[in-house]
């Protein structure tokens, strides 16, 4: 590896370079997991409450559905939650996995192995005649997506240039939000149909941007960083860097990148290596950031969207048309997110989409305590409003857990432990989501409205949190970032312990 200078001083927007189209075009095409995602996301909820696919999928749970009486417990089913959640549980083995796979071939092949594994996925859940062998599709499915969300986000984020970092690593979330779309707008389109035709196509529709990504990934480049650290070819990460960044100055950016690519480990002693002081916040940032996007309630609520819209009296008949209303309020915010999320920061997006989300919570919990009774639809015009407040709670996720909580965790491990440390991340995340899934439908039946004031404590906790703990990342290039933990009033006396000790335990042992 040749000779590099010393890692400069920490300053954002430090290196050279510009957006160029080929960047733009490269993201786009890597974005498409997130539309994966959201789709399978959104077809799963809107399948729930979908008299065809009930009767030929689950039919017991159809029959207790058109027998139950309870608004708050139509949709309280321990095979529905089982259905919903298998993708989870496999999407956290996958996301495992892929800490090996993206660390030791790169970010471009897991993304081709993910979409590889969602297209055989979707193809077996929409052909499968059997409930089991939609269940092994899911997985599938699951497993690919896995593979997806641990190395997008990262290829996002290292393809990035710092001052626009935010913007495009965004476009995850943002790709995220148009599957929903899509989920709602087909099963919308063959809602008519009145045998299991339509909730085939469905679920077949989601080889088309499976199949996208992984043709399209073949024809991407590896990110510099990935190329540095696996030390395959020095002249081809220069080349990789002068085409993203539109320049041929790019000796700043390299020079970080090789620094950071001298600390080679293999993918076991990452996970190892992780555990040490000096990674302890970003350790506890892959924790807490998934976990509490989930209990936070946005992946419940979209997940289970249209059977709360069903429940709080807008029929059978029209509730996929307030699901698209909804869909389009996430991507709405998203994008307005993308625009200013590099000039504001990480953190006061955070805490202006935390109250907002705090007291819409809080709203709608007043409305459907008061208004929902066990046995009676709530009036229209409550309705309306709870469908209201729904929305504005959306458009404070989507301007700040929902991108965020994908954007922060990609952008803070160092070059070493980054596959290990995002695949905790989305481990969590899809575990975090998978414990939602299961206990979600008993905890509305069982606590009914009270179950929204509950979400609002725990915003509560995360705003306070994200105030405490986590500094602003906003314009610090990757590779510096180890020095926004070292001026942190808190993190920077744990990394100070390992400055002066062989372990985080020396001083306990």
């Amino acid at each position: 590896m040749p000779p590099h200078l010393a890692i400069r001083p920490l300053e954002t927007n430090p290196y050279n370079g510009r957006m160029t189209p080929f960047l733009v075009l490269t993201c786009m095409v890597a974005s498409l997991g997130g539309v994966i995602f959201g789709y399978d996301i959104g077809i799963s909820g809107v399948m729930a409450t979908k008299e065809a696919s009930l009767k030929d999928m689950f039919p017991w749970l159809h029959m207790r559905m058109e027998k139950s009486s309870s608004s708050y417990c139509r949709s309280s089913s321990q095979w529905m939650s089982g259905y919903t959640a298998s993708l989870y549980v496999a999407g956290a083995m996958g996301a495992l996995v892929a800490a090996w796979v993206t660390r030791e071939f790169g970010r471009r092949p897991t993304m081709v192995a993910g979409g590889a594994a969602s297209l055989a996925g979707s193809i077996l859940a929409a052909a499968g005649p059997t409930v089991w062998t939609l269940l092994l599709g899911r997985v599938l499915l699951g497993f690919g997506v896995g593979f997806a969300n641990q190395a997008i986000p990262l290829y996002l984020s290292e393809m990035a240039p710092p001052a626009s970092r935010g913007a495009i690593n965004n476009v995850f979330q943002l790709s995220y939000d148009i599957g929903l779309f899509l989920a709602d707008l087909i099963i919308f389109s063959v809602q008519r149909s009145r045998d299991s035709w339509g909730w085939r196509i469905s679920l077949g529709m989601a080889a088309a941007p499976s199949f996208s990504l992984t043709l399209g990934a073949l024809f991407i480049p590896e990110t510099a960083n990935s190329i540095i650290q696996r030390d395959i070819d020095f002249h081809r990460a220069v080349k990789t860097l002068q085409t993203i960044r539109g320049t041929t100055d790019i000796l700043a950016e390299l020079n970080d990148i090789m620094t950071a690519g001298d600390a080679q480990v293999t993918t076991n002693q990452s996970f190892y290596r992780i555990t040490r002081c000096k990674y302890r916040p970003q350790l506890i940032m892959a924790i807490t950031i998934p976990f509490f996007q989930q209990v936070i309630g946005f992946n419940l609520v979209a997940f289970y969207i249209p059977i709360l819209i069903q429940n709080i009296g807008f029929g059978k008949n029209s509730f996929l048309m307030s699901a698209l209303v909804i869909g389009l309020t996430g991507t709405t915010s998203t994008m307005v997110l993308m625009t200013i999320v590099d000039r504001i920061g990480r953190r006061a997006m955070f805490t202006i989409g935390g109250i907002q989300m705090l007291v819409s919570l809080v709203a709608v919990g007043r409305v459907m305590m008061t208004q929902l009774s066990e046995d009676n639809e709530i009036s229209r015009g409550y309705a309306y409003l709870a469908l209201f407040l729904v929305c504005v709670y959306l458009m404070g996720f989507g301007w700040s857990w929902g991108p965020l909580g994908w954007l922060v965790p990609s952008e803070i491990f160092p070059l070493e432990i980054r596959s290990a440390g995002q695949s905790i991340v989305v481990a969590v995340w899809f575990l975090s989501a998978f414990v939602v899934a299961e206990t979600f439908p008993t905890l509305i039946c069982q606590l009914k409205a009270t179950s929204f004031f509950i979400f609002g404590g725990w915003v509560t906790m995360v705003i306070i949190f994200i105030h405490l703990f986590l500094p602003e990342t906003r314009g610090i290039a990757m590779e510096r970032m180890d020095q926004v933990w070292k001026k942190h009033w808190l993190w920077k006396k744990t990394i100070a312990v390992e400055e002066t000790q062989d372990d985080c335990f020396d001083d306990v042992t």
